[in-house]
């Protein structure tokens, strides 16, 4: 990692947080306008520990121009770094976070954050290999990403990059799970839902009767969406060295869940167990959806077989807290008078 010129990358989805979810929910709405003053505080938490370089993801919905235009405005009275907005061609898709990643890993980032939702973080995380990710809220129903203040999330950041926090302190590694289905794989951070849909349609993915199943890599009463209704059956950490899955339908009782904000519900289950990384499950054919981390990515066809298999080695993720607390605990950003 470098340590004289740390070079961030930033990866604004410039769509999440506007899908069908919020149209039925009381989800929180993240405008164009929040997103820029969220970068904006990361910026200024970066710039504070002397990051002098940012490399942004372009996009059509002005974003990433506000940021430039703002960052370079307050640049003449606050210590930020530099943006530069990174030379793509945007098509309005997820090929625009791909091909920004890899462009990003191309300029030697030491690190990249992303204001996303879990899919946002499930299309980065499958190109960023070993770089660090610092995960940020700005979608639906989120469990990957935390809602947290961008100001001492970019401070955590530029104590990474600059080195002054060791990276087996401040770095988390997650578990993923990997689906594979004719001759195609894909990974989920959070959840592989199987759906009775028989079509992609809508590509978000959160009610509960459409599903007879769910794979989870972790599940915890504080999350919302359909993870929490495996939270509240049989909850598993981010760090316990296994996943959950739930059956969904009667003959097994019900459970009580918040599955959208301000929408709490009753499901009934069939049965729910853990499961054990490189064991896979084989499940039956069948006709409907799988949904990766809420949005639909397979269309079964009711004779191939999907396996599933949990994977420890997931994306490095940045612990803010951990972080936080070892550099206030060893001092890092006192400095003390002398005479």
């Amino acid at each position: 990692m470098s340590t004289a010129h740390p070079v961030v990358g930033i990866i604004v989805n410039p769509s999440s947080g506007r899908d069908i979810r919020r149209l039925l929910s009381r989800a929180s709405v993240f405008p164009s306008g929040e997103k820029i003053n969220i970068v904006m505080r990361l910026l200024a938490g970066l710039g504070a520990l002397g990051v002098a370089e940012v490399l942004l993801m372009p996009d059509d919905s002005g974003i990433a121009a506000g940021i430039v235009r703002e960052a370079a405005s307050a640049r003449k009275g606050h210590a930020l770094p530099h943006v530069q907005t990174l030379p793509l061609a945007v098509e309005g898709n997820a090929d625009d976070t791909r091909r920004a990643v890899r462009l990003m890993l191309e300029h030697g980032v030491d690190a990249i954050a992303v204001l996303g939702g879990d899919g946002t973080h499930r299309v980065v995380s499958g190109v960023c290999a070993q770089t660090p990710l610092l995960a940020l809220s700005t979608g639906t129903n989120n469990a990957f990403p935390e809602l947290r203040e961008a100001t001492p999330a970019g401070i955590a950041l530029g104590l990474l990059v600059s080195g002054r926090v060791p990276r087996e302190l401040a770095l988390r590694r997650n578990k993923l799970i990997r689906v594979h289905y004719a001759g195609r794989e894909e990974v989920a951070l959070v959840d592989v839902c199987i759906a009775h849909q028989p079509f992609l349609g809508a590509r978000a993915v959160w009610q509960p009767g459409d599903l007879s199943a769910i794979f989870v890599t972790f599940a915890e009463p504080r999350n919302i969406g359909l993870t929490s209704i495996v939270a509240w059956s049989l909850p598993v950490s981010r760090g316990d060295p296994w996943g959950a899955q739930l059956r969904f339908g009667p003959g097994g009782g019900t459970v009580l869940a918040p599955i959208a904000p301000g929408l709490v519900e009753r499901i009934e289950l069939r049965e729910a167990a853990r499961f054990s990384p490189n064991e896979p499950i084989i499940l039956p054919p069948s006709r409907g959806t799988i949904a990766l981390d809420g949005e639909r990515e397979f269309e079964l066809d009711g004779a191939e077989r999907a396996m599933i298999t949990l994977d420890l080695q997931g994306p490095l993720t940045l612990n803010v807290d951990a972080t936080l607390t070892y550099a206030a605990r060893q001092g890092l950003l006192r400095q003390r008078d002398e005479g």
